[in-house]
């Protein structure tokens, strides 16, 4: 695993015990549940499921051809994790008070949650081909790499 394969799946498990916490803590607190409950779900659903959806793919799916992309595992974990935590601090405080400082920060927060998707949609499109379209790529770069024969240097 990539380290950033590996910072996908462990920052998951960190989302999960996260929602878990704040979960006990709606128990506890019912007032909280109402500024917190989206922010909860982003957690949970976002955070880990997704989170660790995305790791787990960029390890597991097929790299045809030995294709490496960390780039956009790295582009992926960031834009996700920086979405996510600026949602944790933005989206209460924007149910709160209503300030459009909070609701730009929550739009923000959208926008890099939805580059991270689409970053990990573009990384895994690359990944999904067929055996013969992996096979005439391997043709191709190794008819490129032999020499020319009987070419004049």
């Amino acid at each position: 695993m990539s380290r950033f394969q590996v910072a996908l799946v462990r920052a998951s498990l960190l989302w999960l015990v996260a929602t878990a916490v704040l979960g006990v803590v709606f128990q506890v607190w019912p007032s909280a549940a109402g500024l917190w409950r989206t922010t909860h779900v982003h957690m949970g659903v976002l955070g880990f499921f997704l989170s660790m959806v995305m790791g787990v793919a960029y390890w597991m799916m097929p790299r045809p051809g030995g294709l490496r992309q960390e780039r956009w595992e790295a582009a992926t974990f960031f834009a996700l994790h920086g979405g996510l935590l600026l949602r944790v601090v933005a989206e209460p405080h924007w149910r709160r008070t209503v300030a459009p400082v909070w609701q730009a920060a929550s739009t923000l927060s959208g926008l890099l949650l939805l580059t991270a998707i689409a970053t990990f949609a573009l990384a895994m499109n690359a990944r999904v081909v067929t055996a013969d379209a992996v096979r005439r790529r391997r043709v191709r770069r190794e008819s490129a790499e032999r020499p020319a024969v009987g070419r004049d240097a």
